[in-house]
């Protein structure tokens, strides 16, 4: 036996057929939306100025060098054990050890 599917696009705004599934991202969110081909020609030509002058975005925040994440977490050590807080020499640094070197740096 033989099965067929068939998946018909309905346009978002107007109903009726859709002929394409348009993504886009705005305010962190990744959205999509199936427009016909009028609406999708619409859609980019009213967001174009706006693509123009848009610069690309970055992959998030960096993470730090190995190194001077090192050096910062010796730093935060050694003020943890001069403040008279205990503090292992490896491994994670408690939240509240982090935050208390940031506040007074």
């Amino acid at each position: 036996m033989a099965t067929t599917v068939t998946i018909a696009l309905d346009d978002d705004l107007e109903g009726g057929p859709a002929g394409e599934t348009v993504r886009f991202g705005l305010g962190g969110t990744a959205d999509e939306i199936d427009l016909n081909k009028k609406n999708a020609r619409a859609f980019r030509t009213r967001l174009a100025p706006f693509v123009e002058h848009a610069r690309k975005a970055g992959r998030g925040q960096r993470r730090p060098q190995a190194a001077s994440s090192r050096q910062r977490s010796g730093d935060i050590r050694a003020r943890a054990k001069e403040q008279g807080i205990a503090v292992s020499d490896r491994g994670r640094i408690p939240a509240s050890v982090v935050d208390q070197y940031e506040t007074a740096t």
